[in-house]
């Protein structure tokens, strides 16, 4: 019987062995293997959204207070595509690839790539954008041909139970399945064995699940996050860069992985760069209009504890606010721009995840680069700048799981190109038809190749060892 804590309906851990067991034999049985199967799952999954696109905004707004039109664009919408473009691709994606060999006595073994899918996979996602960071993978999952257990965060449990209740209604329950539940739940979730798991959220609890995964040495995906910064050169027009950086900053009221997390400006054009942002504060919300209690609030701070810690924030840092900084009940933030921010100021110290924008001011590009080096890999660097070389200092001098020029977040429009990201921000790359996809190696060697490989047979005679050595005894060209 399933657990209640206040307004949530949790799975018991015999119920969560249940659902690992049934989808385990369905993975089994063969039956998600065919495309035709796994087509018609995908154009389910969009009929789902299609469907109850309504219901879904509903939820979000409920939930974390995200405007309708947020929600649609960046979450059901793309959700609905992604899952279409899957479905029209996937015989392109799963068509087995050949494996050129570059011996010609090889020729003829047919090598070949056969992309098969890993088993039964989990996805814990988080809850800033849960419908996205949920079906996303999903999408790559069915697509590949794997069976998935859904573990939406306990944070967003409206969007929680609707997915519970319409997963099964639309796609096959025997193959796909939603878990409910806290951290005892994901405990216990992750105590099974998973042919793939895949998280995004934290750094402390992505070194939960890899600890976790380890165990039964399972390939995770791991998707975190962390301070991405957006450099503003001296060439960029600080209009546009402020436009879209401050656009980037305030969705979801900052609480998004791929984020701008602080600016990078040099310190003779930071008084210029705060009259941009503020410009584009003033476009965005028109007098009479307000971030918190006008017509298209931001979204909410997820709850009182993470509000808390962005308020204490802004308390203990020694920058100076620019604007912005007012605070609404216990989950509102204007959105808050501040100078004079030291590099070791607390703001620096952890991503920030919160509609608040340190700006770092420095001496030169390469003064840039040092500040982002000394701090652990981003998921992403902005770089606004039209110089060639500047970029090329960039893609040189600087690791990150992703290098956008000239503007903030728009590489999620990108389905095609990985996503991912380098130690503290990821490993691995998320949401695509490979990471639940195993390429299976295959050769055929006839009866007709024992000829050549005679020399591998015992007994082991000179001549045998001699024609072993010969491929070693080749002229290494000088470098």
């Amino acid at each position: 019987m399933s657990q209640t804590n206040s307004d949530h309906t949790y799975n018991t851990p015999a119920e969560i062995d249940e659902i690992h067991a049934r989808l385990t034999r369905t993975f089994y049985s063969g039956v998600t293997r065919p495309l035709a199967y796994r087509r018609k799952q995908l154009l389910q999954l969009a009929r789902m959204l299609q469907d109850n696109h309504v219901a879904f905004e509903d939820a979000l707004l409920a939930d974390i207070g995200k405007p309708r039109l947020e929600s649609s664009l960046s979450e059901v919408v793309h959700c609905l595509t992604n899952a279409l473009t899957a479905a029209d691709s996937l015989e392109t994606w799963a068509a087995p690839k050949p494996c050129p060999t570059t011996a010609a006595w090889r020729a003829d073994w047919g090598a070949t790539l056969h992309k098969e899918p890993k088993g039964v996979a989990l996805i814990i996602s988080p809850w800033n954008y849960p419908l996205v960071l949920t079906l996303n993978p999903l999408i790559g999952a069915i697509a590949a041909g794997c069976p998935t257990v859904l573990k939406p965060s306990e944070l967003v449990p409206v969007f929680s139970q609707l997915l519970a209740t319409l997963l099964p209604r639309y796609l096959d329950p025997t193959a796909y399945a939603v878990v409910k539940g806290s951290v005892p739940e994901t405990t216990h979730v992750l105590g099974l064995r998973w042919a793939h798991i895949l998280y995004t959220g934290s750094s402390r609890v992505g070194r939960v699940v890899a600890a976790a995964a380890a165990a039964h040495l399972t390939p995770v995906t791991l998707e975190l996050g962390g301070k991405s910064p957006a450099v503003i050169a001296d060439d960029a027009d600080l209009t546009l860069a402020a436009r879209r950086i401050l656009h980037g900053k305030i969705q979801n009221a900052g609480q998004l992985c791929v984020s701008p997390d602080y600016a990078v400006v040099s310190r003779g054009r930071v008084g210029a760069f705060v009259e941009a942002l503020k410009s584009a504060h003033a476009e965005f919300w028109p007098e009479g209009d307000h971030p918190l209690t006008g017509n298209a609030p931001l979204s909410n701070i997820i709850n009182a504890s993470h509000h808390a810690r962005l308020v204490d924030m802004l308390k203990r840092t020694k920058g100076k606010i620019a604007f912005g900084g007012e605070t609404h009940g216990q989950k509102g933030i204007t959105p808050t721009v501040l100078t004079d921010v030291p590099e070791d100021d607390v703001l620096m110290e952890e991503e920030i995840f919160g509609p608040i924008l340190p700006i770092i001011a420095v001496d030169a590009v390469d003064h840039a680069i040092r500040v982002i080096n000394s701090k652990p890999t981003p998921l992403v660097i902005y770089l606004f700048t039209d110089k060639e070389e500047i970029k090329q200092k960039f893609l040189q001098r600087t690791q990150s799981g992703q290098l956008v020029q000239n503007d903030v977040v728009m590489q999620l429009a990108v389905n095609e190109m990985p996503f991912g990201g380098q130690g503290e921000s990821g490993c691995k790359y998320t949401a695509s038809f490979d990471t639940f996809t195993h390429l299976r190696g295959y050769i055929n060697i006839s009866s007709a190749q024992e000829p050549f490989l005679q020399g591998r047979y015992r007994p082991y005679t000179d001549d045998k060892y001699q024609f072993a050595c010969a491929p070693g005894k080749v002229k290494i060209p000088d470098a």
